[in-house]
């Protein structure tokens, strides 16, 4: 893979990252409420399903995916019904007092969140098996082409997930009183505009 091929998917990747998706608003959520250093928790739940949704369709499971249609729609929706879940309970739980402090979620849940979040979605498997033969050089060895560009696609994903969480945690360490109870009913909204968000997206693939 030349240089030039490799930054012109770079430049792909940051176009299809411009806008927030679901794993962007939990990472917003978590930051917010349990500070940057235990959101990048959830960044690395993120981050580890899409390394094996690369690693699937590097190994050709992308047209088996793609196949099982009705499990794909299953793993969709219980993410869907998962994020509606944990963003009500976070809103519920925005009612106590503001002197009260709230505990924060275990460095295992915010991990299995990201988690989740991202593995609700397994046509990623598909994208990823459609964009990087975009990129490939068939002259050349796949897997360190590969590597690469998996490896590129995850920094990128990581970077973008840090400036959230950070943007969120700083703008919580700030605000107090009712403005954290808002802040905190706002966290849980983007939780479920997350499920709604992988909602759409697989009512889209249905029809």
């Amino acid at each position: 893979m030349s240089f030039e091929t490799w930054i012109t998917y770079v430049a792909t990747v940051l176009l299809l990252m411009s806008t927030p998706g679901p794993s962007q608003l939990l990472m917003l959520s978590n930051s917010a409420t349990n500070g940057l250093l235990r959101g990048m928790f959830t960044a690395a739940g993120d981050l580890t399903a899409n390394f094996l949704q690369m690693l699937a369709a590097g190994l050709g499971l992308a047209a088996i995916l793609a196949a099982s249609g009705t499990a794909l729609t299953v793993i969709k929706w219980l993410g869907v019904a998962y994020l509606v879940f944990l963003g009500l309970k976070q809103i519920l739980k925005a009612r106590a007092s503001a002197s009260e402090t709230a505990p924060r979620a275990s460095r295992k849940t915010l991990w299995m969140q990201g988690f989740v979040t991202s593995a609700a979605n397994p046509k990623a498997v598909v994208f990823f098996a459609a964009l990087f033969p975009l990129f490939i050089d068939g002259a050349l060895p796949f897997w360190p082409q590969f590597a690469a560009l998996s490896a590129t696609y995850l920094i990128i994903d990581g970077l973008f997930l840090t400036a959230y969480g950070g943007s969120a945690s700083w703008l919580a360490r700030r605000l107090q009183g009712p403005a954290k109870l808002w802040l905190d009913r706002i966290g849980g909204s983007f939780m479920i505009l997350a499920a709604v968000l992988l909602g759409f997206k697989s009512l889209r693939t249905a029809s």
